[in-house]
């Protein structure tokens, strides 16, 4: 398990990419490839209404810390796959499913007892170059990250600043 600690926490309120409003938007932007991955369940939510399901969905149930409304959460597919993960860390558990989520040929939605709020990393690194993470930005809207040679390198960048074993983590995530 990865911890993420006090030190690192600032790192994290910047967007990893560019922040949109409006789906329709963010899914006609540069860098919207395929497959599509939605970290949280505001995000899921907007692109399921907006016809476009992400092929891979990792939703807790919350956001900003406090239960979604009736109108996100009946917009959310049951999940296909349940992990635990504490707040402030990547389990072990949670980072498989990401893997087995991705090699599926369906849409797959991993539900989260606990937090999904660091995922987008670990996502970064799974999915394979020409995809995409997106993920909410508190009080902003949703962050589009292109999964490039760049930004898999920062999410490396990042995952290694974390307590715990980051060289395992990132040799199960890492996708070619």
């Amino acid at each position: 398990m990865l911890e993420l600690p006090d030190d690192l926490r600032g790192a994290f309120k910047d967007p990893l990419g560019p922040v949109f409003t409006d789906a329709e938007t963010l899914l006609a932007a540069d860098g919207a490839g395929r497959p599509l991955i939605a970290v949280g369940d505001v995000v899921t939510a907007h692109l399921r209404d907006a016809g476009h399901p992400p092929d891979v969905a990792v939703i807790d149930g919350k956001t900003e810390r406090q239960s979604v409304d009736a109108s996100i959460d009946c917009s959310l597919p049951t999940p296909d796959i349940e992990v635990s993960n504490p707040a402030a860390t990547l389990s072990r558990p949670l980072l498989d499913a990401l893997v087995e989520a991705l090699g599926r040929g369906d849409p797959t939605t991993v539900g989260v007892d606990g937090e999904e709020d660091l995922a987008a990393l670990p996502a970064i690194l799974a999915a394979p170059l020409g995809g995409c993470v997106v993920y909410g930005q508190p009080g902003e809207g949703m962050v589009l990250v292109p999964v490039t040679d760049e930004t898999r390198a920062l999410a490396r960048d990042l995952l290694g600043r974390m307590d715990g074993d980051a060289d395992a983590a990132v040799a199960l995530l890492d996708a070619p």
